[in-house]
C-alpha cells in the first residue's frame, strides 16, 4: 500500500542560500564568461535528455539510471572546470573545500543507502525467480512452494529500508548546508561556486526523486525554486514540474510504487496469486499459462533495469569518492610541501 501524499517541500524552506552567488552584478571577463556559458550549456542539455517523452517514463529504472549516469557526468565536469580555470585546489580558498567536502560526505552515504535498496530488491529478484521454476510444473507441492515464494516476495516488498528512511534527513542537512561561501576577490571562484551550484541543484532532484521511489512516500520529494537567470532554470523546472507531479499522482492513486518495473512485477503477481492459491477454482490453462509468461518478463525487465541502475550509482559513488580523495591529497601534498619549504628556509638562516 502506498503512504499519504506528503504536501510539497520547497527546497529553500529559509530563502535562497545561493543569493549571494547569483550572476546579477557579478564581472566576469569574456574568457571566464565563455567557460561558465559553456559548462552551463552542457548542463542543460543533460537536463533536456532527462525530460520524459511521455509521462510513461516517468521514475522508471531505465530513467533513473539516466538520471545517474547525468550526476557522473556532471561531477565529472567540475574536474574538467577546474583545469580549464586553471584553478587547482591548492588555490581555492578553505570556504570553497568546506562546502566541497561537507556535499561530498553527504553524497556518499546517500550513495550507500541507494546501493542498500538495490541490493534488496535484488534479494526479492530471487524469490520471482523461485516463483517461476516452482510454476513451471503443474504439481501441488511445485504449486504450494510458488505460493509460498510469492509470499515472500510480497513481504519483501513491503517491508522497509532503515537507511531508506534516513535519507531524508540527510536531503535535508544537504540543503541546509547549502550556504556556498561569498567570492568577492576570484573571479575564478565566482566561476567555480556557480557551477557548483548548477550541478547541486541536479544532485539534490534526482537524489530526492530516488529516495521517493524508495521510499514509497512523497515526503521526500522536493521542490527547487531556481533563480530565472540561470540559462538552465526553464529546463530544469520543466523537467521538475513533470517528473514531481507525476509522482505525486501515482502515489495519490494508490500504486504500491512509482517504479514502473516493481508496479507490472506487482500486477502480474496479484493477477496470479489467486489462483496458484486455489481461490480460482475454474483455471483456464491458456489463460494462466499466459498470466505465468507475463510475470516472467516483467521479472526480465526489473533485473535488466536493477543491473543497469546498480551499475550506475557504484559509478556515481566512485566519482564522488575520487574526487573527495583527490582534494584530501593535494591538501596533504600542499602541506608537505609549504613544510619542506619552511624547512629548507630555517635550515638556510641557520648557516648563516
Amino acid at each position: 500500500m502506498s503512504r499519504p501524499q506528503d504536501p510539497p517541500r520547497s527546497f529553500f524552506p529559509f530563502g535562497n542560500p545561493f543569493r549571494m552567488i547569483s550572476p546579477k552584478g557579478t564581472t566576469l571577463s569574456p574568457q571566464l564568461l565563455a567557460v561558465l556559458s559553456a559548462f552551463e550549456a552542457t548542463l542543460e542539455e543533460r537536463l533536456k535528455k532527462l525530460i520524459p517523452k511521455s509521462k510513461d517514463e516517468v521514475v522508471s529504472l531505465s530513467w533513473m539510471a539516466s538520471a545517474m549516469q547525468a550526476l557522473c557526468e556532471s561531477h565529472n565536469d567540475i574536474k574538467t572546470l577546474m583545469t580549464d580555470l586553471e584553478l587547482p585546489v591548492t588555490d581555492w580558498e578553505e570556504k570553497w573545500m568546506d562546502v566541497y567536502l561537507d556535499i561530498s560526505v553527504k553524497l556518499l552515504d546517500i550513495c550507500i543507502a541507494f546501493s542498500s535498496e538495490l541490493s534488496r530488491l535484488n534479494q526479492g529478484h530471487l524469490l520471482l525467480q523461485c516463483t517461476l521454476h516452482h510454476l513451471g510444473s503443474s504439481s501441488s507441492d511445485q504449486l504450494f512452494l510458488a505460493c509460498s515464494s510469492l509470499d515472500g516476495w510480497r513481504q519483501h516488498v513491503s517491508s522497509k529500508n532503515p537507511r531508506i528512511e534516513k535519507c531524508g534527513s540527510i536531503l535535508d542537512n544537504l540543503v541546509r548546508s547549502s550556504d556556498l561561501p561569498k567570492v568577492k576577490k576570484s573571479a575564478k571562484g565566482k566561476v567555480l561556486m556557480q557551477a557548483i551550484y548548477g550541478v547541486k541543484v541536479l544532485t539534490v532532484f534526482v537524489c530526492s526523486v530516488f529516495a521517493t521511489a524508495f521510499s514509497g512516500s512523497t515526503k521526500n520529494l522536493i521542490d527547487m525554486d531556481v533563480a530565472d537567470v540561470y540559462s538552465w532554470a526553464p529546463t530544469f523546472k520543466g523537467l521538475q514540474n513533470l517528473v514531481n507531479e507525476e509522482t505525486r499522482v501515482r502515489f495519490s492513486s494508490g500504486r504500491i510504487t512509482v517504479l514502473n518495473e516493481l508496479e507490472a512485477v506487482d500486477s502480474s503477481v496479484r493477477e496470479l496469486y489467486p489462483i496458484i492459491q486455489g481461490v480460482v477454482e475454474t483455471i483456464d490453462t491458456k489463460s494462466h499459462a499466459k498470466t505465468v509468461e507475463k510475470l516472467g518478463r516483467a521479472t526480465e525487465n526489473f533485473s535488466q533495469g536493477l543491473d543497469l541502475l546498480v551499475k550506475e550509482v557504484d559509478g556515481f559513488f566512485q566519482v564522488v569518492l575520487s574526487g573527495r580523495d583527490a582534494l584530501l591529497s593535494n591538501l596533504r601534498s600542499a602541506v608537505t610541501v609549504n613544510g619542506d619549504i619552511l624547512g629548507s628556509n630555517g635550515g638556510a638562516q641557520a648557516v648563516n
